[in-house]
């Protein structure tokens, strides 16, 4: 459990910038143009800059340097003497300026529509050299002896970085999304990576003077939160945030027909146990099971003498499961070592085949196949390319069945499922093993602790297998945010703590019995129940 990992700070609207001078935790509020001093123990806040908070409005990032603040505003640098609160323009940049970091006599200043991060002398003011930004979004940034770390809001990530030359050391997925500044804060062993958060959420409003008193409306919400990573330097990834949930998924009987069933065997996967997902305990919901190993996937199967017609009852499990980010930094270079290893023949005949009616064989996969790696031979770099081309050519939408790949191709519009399939095809054509995983999300409020909270759609995505390293995960259709691209990679490799895995390249329920009607379908029998409880943070061990 993770102690005072969330802070609150009172009378803030959107934090866009967080510094740290000595033992003291500063922030920006760039709505109100606040500078505070936040206490971590207590979310004590309190206005530094009473007479002087409309100079700081719609300022981004925030540096502490000898007494001095360094911020943006629009394209400018600007530097704020903090005890005369006299504000000077130091630098100005082509484009609008998104953070700022000074360490050791160099200013660090991310911009987005730059792309690069831009290294100045202080004392000269000079461009001494820049670095490619590591994603896509605006970020932010604070610098350190040996390390530049950037939060990029679009990306959901904390990326660290060599102050140096800008190398990626290793990055990390954020428990909420937006993250939108970051600072060390000192602490004993290790300094506290603390990041900030804008959202804005919907409430319901009490109007009584109105006609119609309760109105939907929105707000903005701000905080500030510890973020935990753990690597494992030797493959690749790091974890971060995590927690303990109790999930449920729970099958009503509701027959829609008088339907009399035989030794019947329902199947259901358990949470599968991954590097990222840690199962502590499973117990049965209404009924008694006994559990089955198949391939490395637990199921949960239940068995009845007879199912008799409009029979009601519950039937299902609930199980207790630590789930955490994961993010892989493995680079197009790190995987070329691995080149001459073969798939697995077993992985081949199972994963390199048409296998779910992905229509492999129609002209319109085949062509599109072809056309989205073109020349490429790096597996990563493959995949990469699959999936822009899939956004490229592909809108979200909720259809009413999953069609095959060719068809969503052709209409241009797809629901996750759908997505998933054409990412299926174009990569097994190009000789990528791959498989679906699902099934659900739990609903990312990591702050709504011991409340039942249900998913509004169950939800596919993929893994794919990289010879010599193992199976990777990859979202299906929730990056396509921006026209054309380009897209964020933050669950390219990646996988936020809110997807729960249940079954992997297995049928996620199945039903037989000795007398079960052709075209039987388990809907026609049951609805479903999935539930999650958010009960504790977790800090990650890899």
């Amino acid at each position: 459990m993770i102690q005072q990992s969330m802070i609150q700070p009172i009378g803030l609207y959107a934090l866009s910038g967080l510094a740290v001078e000595g033992d003291r935790l500063l922030a920006v509020d760039r709505v109100r143009g606040y500078l505070v001093q936040v206490d971590p123990r207590n979310d004590n806040t309190t206005i530094l800059n009473p007479h002087h908070a409309q100079e700081w409005i719609n300022t981004a990032g925030l540096a502490i340097a000898s007494g001095v603040a360094w911020f943006g505003k629009r394209r400018w640098v600007v530097q704020c003497d903090l005890q005369t609160f006299k504000q000077t323009g130091w630098v100005e940049l082509p484009y609008d300026v998104d953070g700022v970091a000074v360490w050791d006599g160099l200013v660090y200043v991310t911009c987005q529509k730059s792309g690069y991060i831009h290294v100045f002398d202080e004392t000269t003011q000079q461009l001494l050299t820049k670095f490619a930004q590591p994603g896509i979004g605006v970020a932010n940034l604070v610098a350190t002896a040996d390390a530049l770390w950037v939060c990029d809001r679009e990306e959901q990530t904390v990326f660290c970085l060599d102050r140096a030359t800008g190398e990626l050391r290793w990055s990390a997925l954020t428990p909420y999304k937006s993250p939108t500044a970051i600072a060390l804060y000192p602490a004993d062993p290790d300094p506290i990576c603390y990041v900030a958060y804008v959202e804005e959420e919907p409430y319901v409003r009490d109007d009584p003077n109105a006609r119609f008193p309760y109105q939907l409306t929105f707000r903005d919400r701000t905080w500030i939160h510890a973020l935990q990573v753990a690597h494992n330097w030797q493959d690749h990834y790091t974890l971060s945030n995590g927690y303990l949930v109790e999930l449920s998924y729970v099958e009503e009987l509701q027959p829609l027909d008088a339907l009399t069933l035989n030794q019947v065997e329902w199947r259901i996967a358990l949470p599968s146990e991954t590097v990222r997902q840690r199962v502590r305990q499973v117990e049965p919901i209404g009924h008694p099971f006994t559990i089955e190993e198949v391939d490395g996937q637990k199921f949960a199967v239940f068995k009845f003498d007879q199912l008799q017609p409009y029979q009601n009852g519950l039937l299902g499990w609930k199980a207790l499961v630590e789930l955490y980010s994961f993010k892989s930094y493995l680079t197009p270079d790190d995987v070329e070592i691995h080149t001459r290893k073969r798939i697995p023949k077993a992985l081949k005949e199972q994963y390199l085949v048409d296998n779910d009616e992905l229509a492999m064989d129609t002209p319109t996969i085949q062509q599109a196949a072809q056309e989205a790696v073109g020349t490429e031979t790096n597996i990563l770099r493959k995949m990469l390319k699959i999936r822009n081309y899939v956004y490229d050519r592909l809108s979200y939408g909720i259809q009413p069945k999953i069609d095959t790949p060719d068809i969503a191709l052709d209409r241009g519009i797809a629901s996750c499922g759908e997505y998933v399939g054409v990412l299926l095809a174009l990569a097994r054509l190009n000789g990528i093993a791959c498989r679906t995983v699902g099934r659900y999300k739990c609903p990312p409020h990591p702050d709504r602790r011991n409340l039942p909270l249900e998913p509004d759609f169950n939800h596919v995505w993929l893994e794919f297998y990289v010879p010599g390293v193992g199976w990777l995960p990859m979202e299906s259709n929730v990056d396509d945010v921006i026209d054309r691209g380009p897209y964020p990679t933050r669950f390219f490799m990646g996988l936020a703590w809110y997807h729960a895995e249940l079954g992997k390249g297995v049928r996620f329920e199945k039903m037989t019995a000795e007398n079960l009607p052709e075209n039987f379908a388990l809907g026609d029998l049951a609805l479903n129940h999935i539930r999650f409880t958010i009960i504790d943070e977790l800090s990650p061990t890899a």
